[in-house]
């Protein structure tokens, strides 16, 4: 029973709405190449019911919308709350998403030529960006004044689920044929 129990309670665990009982039945069923009575599914989800019950966990298994589902406990909402009211703090603003975006392509670059480009002072939103860690200083330029130059981090590739540099859009993903002017010429 315990290894039927283990895989209703993974079936249950990785889906993000209600898991019915004939859907469970139907995952064993191609799974086991078996028709699962559903008196036994329903015996498993009723042992899964009262382990999760117990004070230990923080989630438990509801029964709603016709399914079963993990879902925390009343109890822990105050921390989730602030969770992910934090999480939502981390968003990106639309000034550090350009920023980002000429550090990317751009890169190693200085503040200056970002504000160059955006037409407008770079301080604050750079700041934002390396406490954010997902950009870094990495070197000096060998101009006049030897100015910081900056660069996306591994953190960025994470941020933005790529792998490397060559993975983000090039230019001409960007155009459309509408967006060009005049007559092209072949």
């Amino acid at each position: 029973m315990d290894f039927l129990q283990n895989h209703i309670e993974a079936l249950i665990f990785c889906s993000t709405t209600p898991v019915k009982i004939e859907e469970i039945r139907n995952c064993l069923a191609e799974m086991f190449q078996t028709d699962i009575p559903e008196k036994d599914i329903k015996e498993a989800l009723d042992a899964l019911l009262k382990k999760y019950e117990a004070e230990e966990f923080p989630f438990q298994i509801f029964y709603l919308g016709g399914g079963y589902q993990f879902l925390t406990k009343p109890a822990y909402q105050a921390s989730i709350r602030i969770l992910l009211k934090q999480k939502s703090k981390r968003r990106l603003t639309t000034s550090q998403l350009e920023t980002l975006a000429i550090v990317a392509y751009k890169q190693p670059v200085t503040k200056a030529t970002i504000e160059q480009i955006r037409g407008v002072s770079c301080d604050y939103t750079i700041q934002k960006l390396l406490e954010k860690e997902l950009i870094s200083i990495t070197g000096k330029a060998e101009t006049i004044g030897r100015p910081l130059l900056y660069g996306t981090s591994a953190k960025f590739m994470e941020y933005f689920g790529i792998n490397s540099l060559k993975d983000l859009p090039t230019p001409k993903d960007f155009v459309s044929e509408g967006s060009q002017i005049g007559e092209q010429q072949d």
